[in-house]
């Protein structure tokens, strides 16, 4: 078996970020600004609290238009971008994130770690600014309705059956972004609204090796020398 190859250096700004406690991080990288695709790596911290590729890595579609800056952390220099990420800007978040829990439309995997929450034709994912609900995925047998155009958590194209949740904008403040997540790419050629995506396989294996006692958190960011001038 190849050796896993070497990663990226994670900007100073990102890496300042990470919170002591995280001892899985999956890293996304991307070429440009405007990349549509990256790379995923998925590492551990070792117990000199140096970060190790743990396997080979695997393609990833971003958003259609690239990626911004996530709104929770200070626009920093090294990290690739300009934009501030805003709600149906068609951007993958730039920054650091946590992942709190997975969702599907089938019976969760076995062997998964993470909190599932099995969708169904129920749950909708809400990205009204006006909603008290905005950023969140929700049973409407539960909540009172306060939201237009919400996006289905069971899609006709089989996105959603099986994903993880992104944490970006964990406050939910209107218009800064909602309901980003690890999902199943329509196609390798297809880009996503925002979401990072992959083939099913993949997003399996990332899934089941996620573990919630080492407080994972996804660090996606540009390639340092590909900034915009």
């Amino acid at each position: 078996m190849p050796s896993p190859p070497s990663l990226p250096a994670i900007p100073e700004a990102l890496a300042g970020m990470l919170p002591p406690e995280c001892r899985q991080m999956v890293m996304v990288t991307a070429p440009g600004e405007r990349a549509t695709m990256g790379r995923l790596w998925r590492c551990e911290r070792g117990a000199d609290m140096s970060w190790q590729s743990v396997d080979e890595t695997a393609t990833v579609r971003l958003g259609r238009h690239g990626l911004a800056w996530g709104l929770d952390e200070p626009l920093a220099a090294g990290c690739g971008v300009r934009r501030i990420k805003r709600e149906g800007d068609g951007c993958s978040p730039v920054g650091v994130f946590a992942i709190p829990a997975a969702f599907g439309s089938r019976d969760a995997p076995a062997g998964l770690l993470l909190p599932y929450l099995r969708c169904t034709q129920h749950h909708w994912g809400i990205d009204d600014t006006r909603s008290r609900h905005y950023n969140r995925i929700v049973d409407a047998r539960e909540v009172a309705c306060d939201w237009v155009n919400p996006e289905t958590m069971i899609p006709g194209n089989g996105c959603y059956e099986l994903g993880a949740v992104i944490g970006h904008n964990p406050r939910c403040a209107p218009g800064a972004g909602s309901c980003i997540f690890f999902h199943v790419w329509q196609s390798p050629e297809t880009p996503t609204s925002g979401c990072t995506a992959m083939s099913l396989p993949e997003l399996r294996r990332l899934l089941l090796w996620l573990d919630p006692g080492k407080q994972p958190c996804l660090v996606q960011f540009v390639l340092a020398g590909n900034e915009p001038e």
